[in-house]
């Protein structure tokens, strides 16, 4: 279970006794696989030297990696009026910020618009007109960096995506427009420009509160590049140079300070577009040298290799048009073709079909197919490989080291701390302090607390759904889900649900509905994630008592730990019907499921055990056993090799190695260790507990 009995609490419990396939590789035009995992074996408590562990985000061999896929473009709602060249920055809720940009009729605009696929509402203006700007977005806000009308600009804006004000929130060294910018891991990267009379080779770093300062110099001068973060690095894709339009693909590895060339484009390219899907860059759009040579060129950039591929095009050439990263695709706005446009369009995977070195396949469907080995985030590649273990009662944290298997860190919490919590954005991790009524922030980049408690009422557990529109607090003793914003955790409703001990769920493929677990009542409840209410609830044959909840790979069943069981149900996801059980061991707990999709890990917290499942036949295929242990909560390890748990009610966590089941360490911590976060994870953005990503 969940809640340990800790003296003072309001929380009484009841004791508990109850003691696919590899990845396939299809090749096609624009479709690659490049194997990338993150490694460094593991190190022994007893001091066992292994292989030397790999700078974060480092690409080495190994079975998983970033892959492009071929995109296709979907038309969306149009805007009220053409534009090109407009600054743009993700607006949380699957939506995008533009600020700025070009009439169809040449002329600078002022005005600020959030856009999303189903169309665009006006949020206010800047304070003055600006093209060839550049946005990032840092902290829940959006930056406009530079641009020009009838003189250039050396104002950073700070736009509230909620109310659109503008304000101005830093100076740049000198007027610059004709600007690109991304963000790597909370750090704005400003790359070339022109001051109205010089063209500029450097690349500024900058933060909110800081000055921008110059981190790298490109080795010619550049203008409108195509620009976004990837792989831990910053991808710098053609651009006009003074000899004229470029084909060269450079990357910037912000630890060393160092750019280098790594790839060519097919065709000079300027006055393209830049995002990112799954860790791989693609260049979007843009045209030659002149004006009136627009292309519909979409190419792939592995971001460790620099390797080029063609991957799709879209519906007609385009230039100056606008790109954001949401989720697993990405939004485009406006542009140039044969005149200015007011399109809105997504670009999509055209298939799910992933790639691994062995070349083997699984099914096309798969929910955790950005979870593979090695494959991080570029806001996560740069944070530190640590294991975060809240102990209920001592209410404190513990943070180890994954590779010295020691701990590094400690502090004090809320009352009865039961999870860590990934962010949806992959920024913040939560620590759940249930009696205490509030949310403990943690930097991951640095493993301490940041800022105040945020206060939210009984935080037993913490989820978000699958589009980043809610924060979902389990609320367990009040019998509530509690949906809030992901930002400012503000309450936007409650949702009462008709059983007793709600505590873990998992979300359908679609991300439409959830399914949760009430401990007390021996019931599952389906909830409807778009009109936040309550749909349904599934009996479990015998009563039982449901914990952990997982979705399959296919997205077809849904697996639920039953502590009183011993052993995990089997549910039809579409129906919510119970398809079967497999005895894994008494008290089976926590669910988690392998880097390459193949494998469940079932901690069962009575036996001392764990048992691996095989999602192909639905059959336990080994156990591995943890003498006196009581295997809890936990995560596995980026790269796949290592599953941390926690000892409920032993004081200690366990390193388990996931090819042989051998336990590598037991590392003493503070009192009732419960839900672990290991960190960082592969994924594109979280959906809760321990680190649920997708």
């Amino acid at each position: 279970m969940t809640r340990a009995r800790r003296p003072g609490s309001r929380v009484v419990r009841r004791r508990r006794r109850v003691a696919l396939l590899l990845v396939a590789a299809v090749l096609a035009i624009g479709i690659s696989a490049l194997a990338v995992q993150r490694s460094g074996g593991p190190r022994a408590a007893a001091g066992a030297a292994h292989a030397g562990h790999k700078a974060p985000g480092d690409p080495v061999a190994g079975t998983g990696g970033t892959q492009s896929v071929v995109l296709r473009e979907r038309p969306a709602r149009r805007l009220a009026a053409p534009v090109q060249d407009a600054a743009a920055a993700a607006a949380g809720r699957g939506r995008v910020l533009i600020a700025g940009g070009l009439t169809a009729a040449d002329t600078s605009r002022s005005d600020i618009q959030v856009v999303a696929p189903a169309g665009a509402a006006a949020r206010g203006r800047l304070p003055v007109r600006l093209h060839d700007a550049a946005a990032v977005a840092i902290g829940g806000a959006v930056y406009v960096v530079g641009g020009a009308d009838f003189q250039t600009s050396s104002t950073i804006y700070r736009v509230d995506p909620r109310t659109g004000r503008a304000t101005a929130a830093a100076r740049l060294p000198v007027p610059m427009s004709d600007v690109a910018a991304t963000v790597l891991r909370g750090t704005a990267y400003i790359v070339g420009g022109y001051t109205g009379s010089r063209w500029l080779d450097t690349v500024l770093a900058w933060r909110p509160g800081m000055r921008p300062r110059a981190v790298a110099r490109l080795p010619q001068p550049l203008r409108y590049a195509a620009v976004t973060a990837a792989g831990g690095r910053v991808v710098v894709a053609g651009g006009s140079t003074p000899a004229g339009a470029s084909r060269r693909v450079l990357a910037l590895d912000p630890a060393h300070g160092a750019v280098r060339s790594v790839g060519l484009l097919p065709a000079p390219t300027t006055h393209a577009a830049a995002a990112t899907i799954d860790g791989v860059a693609y260049v979007i759009g843009g045209r030659g040298a002149t004006p009136g040579t627009p292309t519909d060129r979409i190419v792939a950039v592995d971001p460790g290799t620099g390797r080029v591929r063609a991957a799709g095009s879209l519906t007609s050439p385009r230039s100056d048009l606008a790109a954001v990263s949401l989720g697993g695709g990405v939004l485009l706005v406006g542009g140039r073709g044969a005149a200015t446009e007011a399109t809105v369009s997504r670009l999509v995977p055209a298939t799910n079909v992933a790639s691994t070195a062995r070349g083997r396949a699984i099914e096309p469907r798969n929910v955790y197919r950005a979870d593979r080995a090695g494959a991080l985030s570029p806001v996560v590649a740069h944070d530190p490989p640590r294991i975060y273990v809240p102990n209920s009662a001592s209410d404190t944290v513990d943070v180890i080291d994954s590779r010295t298997y020691r701990v590094i860190g400690h502090f004090p919490v809320g009352g009865l701390p039961q999870h860590v919590v990934p962010s949806w954005d992959l920024r913040t991790l939560y620590v759940t302090n249930d009696a205490g009524n509030s949310l403990t922030p943690i930097d991951p980049s640095t493993g301490r607390r940041r800022g105040r408690p945020i206060r939210v009422n009984d935080p037993y557990n913490l989820y978000f759904t699958p589009d980043g529109r809610y924060a979902i607090v389990v609320a367990e003793r009040n019998a509530r889900l509690d949906f809030r914003d992901p930002h400012t955790m503000r309450l936007i409703r409650s949702v009462r649900v008709p059983c007793r001990g709600v505590d873990h769920m998992d979300f359908t493929a679609d991300g439409h509905a959830l399914l949760a677990s009430c401990e007390f009542s021996g019931r599952l409840v389906s909830v409807d994630t778009r009109r936040l209410r309550v749909t349904g609830t599934v009996a479990l044959p015998g009563g039982g008592m449901p914990q952990d909840v997982k979705l399959s790979p296919d997205g077809s069943r849904i697996y639920v730990a039953d502590m009183m069981a011993g052993g995990v149900w089997k549910v039809d996801a579409s129906t919510r019907r119970v398809l079967g059980f497999v005895r894994t061991g008494a008290g089976a707990h926590g669910l988690y499921p392998s880097r390459d999709a193949r494998r469940l890990y079932v901690s069962n917290r009575g036996a001392g055990t764990v048992s691996v499942l095989s999602f192909a036949t639905g059959r336990v295929v080994a156990t591995w056993r943890i003498p006196g242990g009581s295997p809890d909560m936990g995560g596995v390890s980026a790269d796949g090799r290592v599953l941390w748990l926690s000892g409920r009610y032993d004081g200690e966590v366990y390193a388990i190695d996931t090819r042989t089941g051998r336990l590598i360490a037991r590392i003493r911590v503070g009192s009732g260790p419960h839900g672990v976060c290991v960190w960082p994870q592969p994924g594109r953005y979280s959906l809760g507990h321990t680190g649920i990503l997708r």
